[in-house]
């Protein structure tokens, strides 16, 4: 095969290889801008904003996340996962010691269950309605906080996905730039070669003298 001949066709493939990283890339980075332009115009519709710096309490100003982005509106995901997790998270460990809206269910049931003991029996049940009451508010704040942070995680994940298609799309680019680089190369090489040129030149046998 001739030295020329070869060049080519690796340098075509390469050129052919190229174009699919390319068109990978395009692809990966318009995934990326849905995900980041999706997650930005759905968390501006919710139209929240950081508390401001001198509004934080002495626990929020613990917490990086609150007090760097402190007056802020949430537009990305990042900010997303930092008001779920360091400004809600942190409140609903304030709720009800700490228990989950799971958690308050068994102590509700209880409560609900002595007062209609206590009512067929004819005892007062005004205290035990009270903590009922108390115990429902903390159950139903919980929900909505819980509710609110696991969106507020999902649209985080989700942004994180085009992050890391934005990452591939530039791996992709680059190697699509090696790729090309390297088939210029090999067709700059087959111009320089001379179309007589072989891969691998064969020596001829040495003839043994006939005696």
């Amino acid at each position: 095969m001739k030295r020329r001949t070869l060049d080519l066709m690796f340098s075509l493939g390469g050129v052919a290889i190229a174009l699919l990283l390319a068109v990978a890339g395009l692809v990966l980075q318009a995934n990326a801008d849905f995900a980041n332009d999706y997650v930005g115009r759905q968390l501006a519709e919710q139209n929240i904003t950081f508390k401001a710096l001198d509004k934080l309490t002495a626990e929020e100003r613990q917490q990086p996340g609150l007090v760097e982005n402190a007056g802020k509106p949430m537009i990305t995901g990042k900010q997303a996962e930092v008001y779920a997790n360091e400004f809600i998270g942190l409140h609903l460990k304030g709720t009800a010691g700490g228990k989950t809206y799971a958690d308050m269910g068994e102590p509700q049931s209880a409560l609900r269950a002595q007062i209609a003991e206590a009512t067929k029996n004819g005892t007062d049940v005004t205290a035990l309605q009270q903590q009922l009451a108390e115990v429902t508010a903390q159950r139903e704040t919980l929900f909505k906080g819980e509710t609110l942070r696991g969106l507020l995680l999902t649209t985080y994940g989700f942004s994180e996905f085009g992050v890391k298609a934005g990452q591939a799309a530039l791996v992709a680019f680059l190697a699509a730039l090696v790729m090309a680089l390297l088939a210029a190369a090999g067709f700059v090489h087959a111009w320089r070669t001379p179309r007589t040129e072989a891969f691998a030149p064969v020596e001829a046998p040495e003839r043994t003298p006939v005696a």
